[in-house]
Formats: structure tokens, C-alpha cells, sequence
């Protein structure tokens, strides 16, 4: 199948959104353990530079026999990001820095970012089978 470098990014997006996810509901789940630092994922800065400088229109090329030449790791994520832990500040008199409303919050405001990019990658599949459907 083709994929556009947009579809590409949509799909990467997603595995972010979904590793901030697993972040924010660990945070949750240890937001009364003593000693616990909450881990953030970063990749709005990496996703800004891609949609600013990518070039969106090209078509990803893939490999059909093992003889061909070999494409650079085609499932490598597009948009990289870091998992990365707050040791800095402490919330509660146990040294735990998780703030659970900012986190309920920030699951919300993910889950619906989450919701929207797979429609929108949902939907460029469901553009793909009625395109071949179309061509039978």
C-alpha cells in the first residue's frame, strides 16, 4: 500500500500519544507512593520541526523483493520522542512530585488527541479501499 509522509507522521503520532499515555496513567497510578517522580513525553518540538521543514507530498517507497536495494529502517518513528523524568520539585510531604489533577488533566486533553489522530488515520485507509475498490 501506499503511504503519504503524512499518513507516515499521523501513525507515529499515534505510538507518541500512546507512550505519554502509559506515562501519565503510571504517574496516576504512583500518585501516592513515597519517593515516586513523574515521567513526562516530550515531542511537540520534534513534530513542530517536521511539519514546518517535512515535505508532506512524497510518496514512501517500499521494498518488494529482498534483492532490491534496502530502504533506511521503514519502521522507524517519524516523530521521535523522549520519555523523560521530573526529579526537580516534590508535591507531598513524601517526596512524590504528581500533581493528580494536572495529570487527570493531561489524560483528558490526550485522549482526545489520541481519538483524532486515529480517525485521521482510519480515514486514509478507508480513502485507500475505496480508491482500489473503485478500480475493480
Amino acid at each position: 500500500m501506499i503511504e503519504t509522509q503524512t499518513s507516515k507522521r499521523n501513525e507515529s503520532l499515534l505510538q507518541a500519544l500512546n507512550a505519554r499515555h502509559q506515562a501519565i496513567t503510571n504517574n496516576i497510578a504512583n500518585a501516592d507512593t513515597p519517593n515516586y517522580k513523574k515521567t513526562t513525553v516530550e515531542f511537540q518540538d520534534e513534530l513542530r520541526r517536521i511539519i514546518e521543514n517535512g515535505k508532506s507530498g512524497q510518496l514512501q517507497m517500499q521494498r518488494t523483493h529482498e534483492k532490491h536495494f534496502p530502504i533506511s529502517n521503514p519502521n522507524a518513528s517519524i516523530v521521535q520522542y523522549r520519555v523523560m523524568q521530573n526529579n526537580e520539585t516534590a508535591m507531598n510531604n513524601n517526596n512524590n512530585n504528581v500533581d493528580i489533577d494536572r495529570e487527570m488533566a493531561m489524560l483528558s486533553e490526550n485522549q482526545l488527541l489520541y481519538n483524532y489522530m486515529a480517525d485521521r488515520v482510519s480515514g486514509h485507509y478507508k480513502k485507500m479501499k475505496n480508491l482500489l475498490n473503485d478500480l475493480k
